[in-house]
């Protein structure tokens, strides 16, 4: 389910952009009796992998009233529902196989690219995809005019990433399964212009509505999950297959303005606390 491969019926799946994986602050390990107290650590078989998991973030997610004001000053149109079928997307785990806990609970933001068209997009997530390897989705994607189109609830698992970490943190939940950080992330993708339908490694970009948009929508992710800014990060830069560099042409120098105007906007200031992109 979290294993993405080229879906035979799309032709194509989404590649990505981003920067390097490098390994960043903030991570625990339970086999570190440093970061847990030994009487805390889950009981494993030998067998099982470490278990990686998060820091818990210090920022507390805002009330529900002031989220939605938050959307009322940004100017964001309704969300248009699309959604998945529910083979292209799960609920989020709260244990292992071996059964540990999980965090299943929104940590990271991933950004991504389409790759295809909006509706090519759509078709594909709304397909039923018995096999595993073929199951894909976002939880949300943004259209060339900013259109924001639901694809999957906050609180259920997207297959985003297949094979990623952020840093060192994923998670396996069973044997044979790669690491992944589909339970604790939430991902959003830009639709690709026309001259981007393709594996070349940079086309003309993004247009105005999807930044600012996108800017909107990452903050009130913020916002209701209690997200540092230091998670947003790309699909590339989680991806540990060595195959993802989406979003490809993604400007941080257009996006980060934007994302400052509605911080301020909001007054969540709190809410830029880093640089994003790791």
């Amino acid at each position: 389910m979290d294993v993405i491969r080229s879906a035979p019926t799309a032709g194509v799946l989404l590649m990505l952009w981003g920067c390097s994986a490098i390994q960043l602050p903030g991570f625990r390990t339970a086999a570190d009796p440093d970061s847990v107290p030994k009487a805390a650590l889950p009981v494993a078989p030998k067998s099982a992998p470490p278990l990686l998991e998060l820091v818990p973030s210090d920022l507390q997610p805002v009330a529900p009233d002031q989220i939605a004001r938050c959307s009322r000053l940004l100017d964001l149109s309704e969300e248009l529902d699309k959604p998945a079928d529910p083979t292209n997307f799960g609920e989020r785990e709260s244990r292992d196989v071996w059964g540990r806990p999980l965090n299943g609970s929104p940590q990271v933001i991933v950004l991504h690219e389409t790759v295809i068209g909006e509706q090519a997009t759509v078709d594909l997530f709304q397909t039923s995809h018995p096999e595993d390897a073929d199951q894909v989705s976002y939880h949300m994607l943004i259209a060339r005019d900013g259109s924001r189109l639901r694809i999957v609830p906050d609180n259920n698992r997207a297959y985003g990433s297949g094979m990623s970490a952020f840093g060192d943190a994923t998670q396996r939940r069973e044997p044979g399964r790669v690491g992944s950080i589909n339970n604790i992330a939430l991902h959003v993708s830009l639709v690709s212009p026309v001259d981007g339908r393709d594996d070349r490694g940079s086309h003309s970009g993004y247009t105005p509505a999807q930044y600012r948009n996108l800017a909107g929508q990452v903050l009130l992710w913020q916002a209701r999950h209690g997200i540092p800014l230091t998670r947003l990060t790309t699909h590339q830069a989680v991806d540990r297959s060595r195959s993802r560099y989406d979003p490809r042409s993604f400007r941080w120098d257009r996006f980060m303005p934007l994302y400052q105007q509605a911080v301020r906007l909001c007054g969540l200031e709190r809410f830029d606390n880093g640089q994003a992109g790791l």
